[in-house]
């Protein structure tokens, strides 16, 4: 039985006199070495870097392959197909890779779906700029690494989605995913240095939303991960606290410089604590 394909181009559709050629009667050997002329016309065209043409070819392809019950090259295919079409049209080439991860997904290889997912998500972060779908996609990602006990890929999944989260200022699921992985990282002797950072993020979040939510947090954070009072994370929330507490702008910002001079806070965090920042008398001067 072949698949369906959902939105895919209408250039890899097939014409009646491929599906001619491709038909069972004439044999698996005839339709097998069509499908080895469209691979071989795909990588020519690849090297001539007619990237559509190739697109093209790889995705009929696939679809010879489905006819043979190959899902394994129809995948392959569709992936290749994906690749070729990355260079020129990121909307057809996620349409080819959601057709490789339904087939993986068919077959249970859910890791190899999840790795695909993330290719979509970052199409939709660096060429479309669509972070909700690039979300979408990584929280899948995530869920099928999970179910593979793939732990941490499924925790870099879900950082992604954790960061993404708390820039569209949907701070409670920001909070739930850096309090989720903290929580897993912290009794991992490997990564429970990372776990300060998790916790630290989600006090940020809580801080944005609420003074005494961020001062319960820290609490509960110290409680759950002792490692975290001495950290200068930590030190420095307590700081900001105190500093948001008198409404001390100056106060605030100082104890951001004094941070950022040994630990140099990026673009994330400098967003978060800004909003912070703002919430102080209505301030709107930058951190430093």
């Amino acid at each position: 039985e072949s698949y369906h394909w959902r939105g895919l181009p209408e250039v890899c559709s097939m014409s009646d006199r491929e599906r001619e050629l491709c038909d069972s009667s004439h044999g698996p050997h005839k339709v097998e070495e069509a499908c080895e002329m469209y691979c071989r016309a795909a990588n020519m065209f690849k090297m001539a870097k007619n990237w559509s043409a190739a697109g093209a070819a790889f995705c009929k392809a696939a679809r010879i392959h489905s006819q043979l019950q190959n899902k394994h090259d129809c995948a392959t295919s569709f992936i290749d197909a994906g690749n070729a079409y990355k260079k020129i049209d990121p909307n057809e080439a996620i349409k080819c890779l959601n057709a490789a991860i339904d087939i993986y997904t068919d077959m249970g290889r859910f890791t190899i779906a999840a790795k695909h997912h993330i290719n979509i998500a970052e199409i939709y972060e660096a060429e479309l700029v669509d972070i909700e779908k690039a979300i979408a996609h990584y929280e899948q990602a995530a869920d099928y690494y999970k179910g593979e006990e793939s732990n941490s890929s499924a925790n870099k999944c879900l950082l992604k989605v954790g960061a993404y989260s708390a820039q569209l200022e949907q701070y409670a699921k920001a909070i739930e995913i850096y309090e989720q992985v903290g929580s897993n990282t912290m009794d991992n002797p490997l990564l429970k240095y990372s776990a300060k950072e998790y916790f630290f993020k989600a006090s940020l979040c809580h801080f944005i939303v609420d003074e005494l939510n961020a001062k319960i947090a820290v609490e509960k954070y110290e409680e759950m991960f002792p490692a975290f009072s001495d950290s200068r994370e930590c030190k420095l929330l307590k700081k900001l606290l105190e500093a948001h507490e008198e409404q001390n702008c100056e106060a605030f910002t100082e104890a951001v410089k004094e941070f950022d001079s040994i630990s140099r806070l990026d673009q994330w965090h400098t967003t978060l604590l800004l909003r912070i920042k703002k919430t102080i008398q209505g301030d709107e001067g930058d951190l430093k």
